[in-house]
């Protein structure tokens, strides 16, 4: 493990490092998110067999150009640290794209992607990496047939990606650019035959580090995630952590793996440091709730109003405050399982109980991305 790879929490959160947050929050204050999760656009050209989206709104939307530059621009104004283009959509697809994450930047937001990698050929990724903190490719098989079949493309669309991101590594290290270029599995139980040819690819690609993660539950048929499985494939896991040298780190999400559909807390204090915004313009409490089912947890959309007024509504303020009421329980509430917000929640609701969060030394990388 290199020294970069040992700076880094990606399993976890990173709230030690926010403690103004934390301690404003805890006074009542009204604060703004660290991070923004954000979609420009809810349409992908994939079809990912296991995609999160699928539990939520189902419909193909888009910000308008002006409207993408806007939210970007607010949320500099209300003090967001950090926002991530991944949300419900491949981001990549929308106009705006690479003039977002320019924008962000030179406002002095951290910019991260969360991308397939299609269409993020040579030419994009000049665009965009010299901006990024980090770029991740979501790459849910080591294996061309079994990609194509995963992710519901050709297997066309798998060599094509492999030399995008060979060409990233390569332009990464010639320029010197700090960003870190990593790739994601989303690992279903039935999947697991793809785990060491996953592992083995991102050590051929040289990326800087490869995560193995569970896959997201929603209450929903179509989903049904045996986390029970997870355990029984941590021998495999483990031996495909072991291939990491000091060129490619590769780790497990393994505290979302264990959790399972075990939650131990019952509010939701996550939202008002890791806010999502749907590709619709939709915020609300989190992306599991973007459903029109779960409209009670809606704020407003920013298509119509701009985002810098929905965070200064009473509306906002009293969709959060609901979430640490005694009326808001995960239990009966939440509409999926290993959700985003679950690291934060489980440690606020630590801190509360007592387990306090306590200052941080040394900044990890990736700080603003909670």
């Amino acid at each position: 493990m290199n020294q970069a790879q040992s700076n880094m929490i990606l399993d976890g959160h990173k709230l030690p490092w926010h403690m103004d947050r934390v301690q404003a929050w805890e006074r009542g204050e009204r604060i703004a998110p660290i991070t923004l999760d954000l979609a420009l656009t809810t349409f992908c050209n994939y079809h990912c067999q296991y995609c999160a989206a699928l539990g939520q709104t189902g419909q193909d939307e888009s910000m308008s150009y002006a409207t993408a530059l806007h939210v970007i621009k607010d949320a500099a104004e209300i003090g967001v640290r950090g926002v991530v283009l991944m949300s419900d959509g491949e981001n990549t697809t929308h106009p705006a794209f690479v003039q977002v994450i320019e924008l962000g930047k030179s406002l002095g937001l951290s910019m991260a992607c969360a991308t397939n990698g299609y269409l993020v050929g040579s030419i994009m990724a000049e665009q965009i990496l010299p901006y990024l903190d980090y770029l991740r490719i979501n790459f849910s098989a080591g294996e061309s047939e079994a990609y194509a079949r995963i992710m519901g493309v050709s297997e066309m669309h798998y060599w094509r990606v492999r030399e995008n991101i060979r060409w990233m590594v390569w332009a990464k290290r010639q320029n010197g650019w700090p960003v870190t270029i990593n790739m994601q599995m989303v690992l279903r139980p039935q999947d697991a035959d793809q785990i060491m040819p996953f592992a083995l690819l991102a050590k051929d690609l040289g990326v800087d580090y490869a995560i193995i993660k569970h896959c997201l539950d929603y209450t929903d048929p179509r989903f049904g995630v045996d986390y029970s499985e997870y355990e029984k494939l941590a021998p495999l896991i483990r031996d495909a952590e072991a291939l990491s040298d000091d060129t490619t780190f590769i780790t497990a999400k393994w505290s979302k793996m264990r959790a399972g559909k075990v939650r131990s807390y019952k509010k939701c204090y996550g939202p008002p440091f890791l806010l999502q915004i749907s590709g619709t313009g939709l915020m609300a409490a989190c992306g599991p709730l973007f459903a029109e089912r779960h409209s009670k947890y809606h704020i407003g959309n920013v298509n119509q109003t701009p985002l810098k007024e929905l965070w200064q509504s009473d509306r906002y303020w009293a969709v959060m405050d609901s979430l640490r009421s005694e009326a808001f329980d995960t239990a009966t509430e939440c509409g999926a399982y290993g959700c985003v917000q679950d690291g934060v929640n489980r440690a606020l609701d630590g801190h509360l109980k007592g387990d306090r969060i306590c200052e941080g030394g040394e900044p990890p990388l990736h700080v603003n991305f909670v």
